[in-house]
């Protein structure tokens, strides 16, 4: 999205580019010797990628995608030397990732004290460092002690041409509702199966269906947890080719967001969120500054409580039975084309160049 709305502001924009990811579908779940070799192929593609951006045309400007770590700390000795300043889309932090979110190095451990410092030194040659939301700017700008100005934001958004909105929704019972994502700690898996497990003993409860879809850090808790509850109403699966996810969607009667109790959930909008409401499908997420940047409670968009199953059961049990009820279901449906904004290609280029313009 980011590269084809700079394409779309610089026609003649160049482009220094190699691949270290070829043959890995899934980077949340990287065993030691695929890192390793991420790493070396990482490693080997700067002198071929030095050597293309040295030969480039004379320009003001060099933007560096994500995770561009490395990128924008070999980069930036040329870049001073071509008299370019550096834009780098951060997305998010390694160090607030690893260290904080999924919690898979101490904090006080000298990896992650090499980490914090390699981030550090980034954001210092950086002029100006993008994050998809302004409460994440916020918080990146407070971690590095940086400048407010030094951070901005725009949106992830979505591929209009996948993710539109879906005719025909669902209707009658079972309710299904839809989960998908790779099983991080944001995501907020164990919430989600809870509330399912709490959904099963309520006799105010319509027939409902759910499938999850996903892999990661957090499956082999979660799989566990479908077990012990015996859910007979949950369908897992591992994996969904990323072409057929707008099918899922379209098919589900109810869409869900993340729900973790706290941290990088609350400063983030998911991918996820992006697609659910390019499909207008009915959204159900935990309420946080961040998604209020873009959406509010509504007939077709419930917000609950992060971390708290309790709420979330509550809500899809409402919906559900709003869903099941014709009259009530058209107008959920109706009011999703009003209160779900698509953020494709137009919104994303335009924050982009607004961006660029002031730095």
């Amino acid at each position: 999205m980011m590269l084809e709305a700079l394409r779309e502001l610089e026609p003649n924009l160049v482009v220094c580019h190699r691949s270290p990811w070829t043959g890995i579908e899934d980077k949340s779940v990287l065993g030691p010797r695929a890192r390793v070799m991420v790493l070396l192929r990482w490693l080997a593609a700067y002198p071929a990628l030095l050597f293309a951006y040295l030969r480039a045309p004379r320009h003001d400007r060099v933007v560096v995608p994500y995770p561009g770590i490395l990128d924008v700390l070999i980069l930036y000795p040329f870049a001073r030397l071509r008299g370019a300043q550096i834009c780098w889309d951060m997305f998010l932090s390694a160090y607030d990732t690893v260290v904080i979110d999924r919690q898979m190095l101490r904090a006080n451990g000298l990896f992650a004290r090499l980490l914090y410092a390699t981030e550090w030194l980034a954001t210092r040659a950086a002029q100006t460092i993008l994050l998809d939301t302004r409460e994440h700017a916020r918080y990146i700008a407070d971690l590095y002690r940086l400048p407010a100005a030094r951070t901005k934001s725009v949106w992830v958004g979505v591929e209009s041409d996948v993710f539109t909105p879906a005719r025909n929704p669902p209707t009658g019972k079972p309710v299904k509702v839809l989960f998908y994502g790779q099983f991080i700690p944001l995501h907020g898996l164990p919430v989600i199966v809870e509330a399912i497990r709490q959904i099963a003993g309520r006799l105010d409860a319509p027939a409902m269906e759910f499938t999850i879809i996903g892999t990661g850090q957090e499956q082999p808790t979660v799989d566990a947890m479908i077990k012990e509850h015996q859910l007979g109403n949950l369908r897992r699966v591992p994996w969904v080719d990323y072409s057929l996810l707008g099918q899922k969607i379209a098919d589900a009667s109810i869409c869900l967001g993340v729900f973790a109790a706290d941290g990088k959930a609350a400063r983030v909008i998911p991918n996820k969120v992006f697609q659910i409401l390019a499909a207008k499908r009915p959204l159900v997420t935990m309420d946080c500054p961040a998604i209020r940047e873009i959406i509010a409670l509504g007939r077709s968009i419930r917000l609950v409580r992060p971390g708290d199953p309790s709420d979330l059961a509550d809500a899809l049990v409402a919906l559900a039975n709003e869903l099941c009820d014709p009259a009530k279901a058209a107008e959920i449906h109706e009011a999703a084309q009003k209160e779900m904004p698509m953020v494709g290609m137009t919104v994303v280029r335009e924050q982009l160049a607004s961006v660029l313009e002031t730095q």
